[in-house]
């Protein structure tokens, strides 16, 4: 029995060694399976191109894989962009070298403008995920347009930028704020503090942007470092023009009672949306939705209050105009953009599609208009006050004394060439400056141009450039002299 026991239990360690050494040998051969640390990328996320242009860029692969993979292009709009091949074989390896770098160009060709999403898929799955690898391709019809875009984009950043100093001058020169509503500078600050609030959060923030990019993974970040700056150089102006209102004569102005309940209403959607943020009901990145909303609002009302003043006082004293022209030129040249753009990418229903951002442009621009006529039609009507020496008929409109008498008399400033008594406003320096202004933007525009594709010296450009801004320097210098106010 103890033998046969001995035999038994010999022949069971047999089978097992037996099992064992089939299994090693089975484990040996080149099984087709996933390895985890291979990974495929694009050397390029964004791709700009022109219509019947080509652009080469690669599929990287890191590592080999044990079968062949076959990589496709899925194209949102196969009408804009076309891939060559369309579809790439990454060849199997009898020995994949885990830390082996392979690239696989591709060739995108723009067969008409517009914009498209393109995702990869991989064949056979399971071998490697491609869920984050993506491309944004803009087709366009003309680099000169982009150009020229990108350039205005600039201009109306800088003149919205300015604007704000031309009403904190005209305070300090007048050392009065008279004129100026202060529901437009509540609403103002309230709305600047928003917009600040929702760019800095979603520029600086890791958590805010890891909440966007969750919702929308395949897209940038809509707030770029000029936004953040210009939201709180905005709300910096606005508070150095409030501070000037506890400084300067404002006779009885204050805020209204209607201005007061819109801002306590915006207070409050505020304060709640936070404490539900801070309560974790609501996410942080909706929080910040909010505050542009608030922000979208204010932008709708805030020009109403200054507007109906100045219909109640017939005038536009202590208001700055050239605030509003700078406004102006911001809005008109953000709005030529969006249209430039849309024809550029044939993109119209993102220009007509985005009701919000053009009906806000054209909103305020309305409002331009409307200040500009009451300055210079409904209320050009300037009222002085002249000393007569009533003892004299014949005597010239001055003097002092006992016999002084006050006359309110009006004056209308005409629209003329300057003469020996130059008006207020000047028509003839008006429009020179401005041609002038129009030719120094074309000239630096087109030779911008001509830099960009090698056709000109950048000396020659930097010597006409040079020569073109001290010519209007001491154009406007001389007109400044001989007191001609434009």
């Amino acid at each position: 029995m103890a033998l046969k026991s001995c035999s038994g239990a010999a022949g069971s360690n047999t089978r097992r060694i037996s099992y064992c050494f089939i299994a090693m040998f089975l484990l040996g051969l080149p099984v087709a399976r996933p390895q985890s640390n291979e990974t495929m990328y694009v050397n390029i996320t964004d791709i700009k191109l022109l219509v019947e242009e080509t652009f080469l860029f690669q599929l990287v692969q890191v590592g080999e894989y044990n079968t062949t993979l076959n990589v496709s292009a899925q194209i949102q709009h196969p009408d804009i962009v076309q891939f060559f091949p369309p579809v790439v074989t990454v060849p199997g390896s009898a020995r994949p070298n885990a830390s082996a770098l392979r690239t696989h160009d591709i060739c995108a060709y723009g067969r008409s403008p517009g914009h498209s999403d393109v995702t990869f898929n991989v064949t056979p799955t399971g071998f490697v995920s491609l869920q984050n690898v993506f491309l944004r391709v803009t087709v366009m019809h003309s680099q000169h347009i982009y150009v020229l875009s990108y350039i205005m984009g600039w201009i109306y950043f800088a003149a919205w930028s300015v604007s704000f100093y031309m009403q904190i001058y005209i305070n300090f020169r007048r050392k009065s704020v008279v004129g100026l509503n202060f529901d437009f500078l509540a609403l103002n600050i309230m709305g600047f503090t928003m917009y600040s609030l929702f760019n800095c959060g979603l520029y600086f923030s890791q958590a805010i942007q890891a909440e966007y990019f969750s919702r929308h993974p395949r897209s940038h970040n809509p707030v770029q470092l000029n936004d953040v700056f210009f939201s709180l150089h905005a709300a910096f102006a606005t508070l150095v023009t409030i501070t000037q209102c506890f400084i300067y004569e404002r006779e009885n102005q204050r805020v209204s009672n209607v201005g007061r309940a819109i801002l306590g209403a915006f207070v409050g959607v505020i304060v709640v949306t936070a404490s539900l943020g801070a309560a974790h009901k609501l996410a942080w990145l909706d929080f910040l939705y909010y505050c542009s909303y608030i922000k979208l609002c204010i932008t709708l009302i805030k020009y109403v209050p200054q507007a109906y003043m100045n219909y109640k006082r017939k005038s536009t004293v202590g208001w700055s105009i050239g605030n509003i022209f700078l406004d102006f030129t911001g809005g008109f040249l953000s709005i030529l953009q969006m249209t430039l753009n849309a024809y550029n990418y044939n993109d119209w229903i993102s220009f007509f599609g985005d009701a919000t951002k053009f009906g806000l442009g054209a909103f305020s621009l309305a409002f331009d208009i409307f200040f500009m006529l009451q300055h210079y039609v409904f209320y050009r009507l300037d009222k002085k006050f002249i000393i007569v020496d009533s003892s004299d008929d014949g005597s010239a409109l001055s003097g002092s004394g006992d016999s002084a008498e006050y006359f309110l008399i009006k004056t209308w400033y005409v629209w003329k060439i300057c003469g020996p008594a130059r008006p207020r406003f000047c028509l003839r320096c008006f429009v020179s400056s401005a041609l002038l202004i129009l030719y120094f933007y074309y000239i630096l525009l087109f030779l911008l141009l001509d830099i960009h594709y090698n056709s000109i010296d950048k000396r020659i450009y930097s010597l006409l450039v040079d020569t073109v801004c001290r010519f209007i320097t001491n154009y406007i210098a001389h007109n400044l002299s001989n007191k001609c106010l434009i």
